[in-house]
């Protein structure tokens, strides 16, 4: 595992926690079935999930690497 890579990938997630999940959460708190807001929820969580998937890659390659190794762009 290269540690230095997986740390960088975690601080990616609490970035993307941080920026995201609010609106996320707020989201789920408000119920509105009108077309504006649910598209703005569906929005929202596609961004989310679509930078988790990344990061979660990231991750995963950390945890596979050997330490020190560069990273594939």
């Amino acid at each position: 595992m290269d540690p230095n890579r997986f740390k960088e990938a975690f601080a990616k997630l609490e970035v993307l926690d941080d920026r995201l999940s609010y609106r996320v959460r707020r989201s789920s708190q408000n119920r509105s079935t009108e077309p504006e807001k649910l598209d703005e929820r569906v929005r929202d969580v596609a961004e989310m999930v679509l930078e988790l998937k990344d990061v979660v890659r990231e991750l995963m390659l950390a945890i596979a690497s050997k330490p020190g190794s560069k990273p594939a762009e």
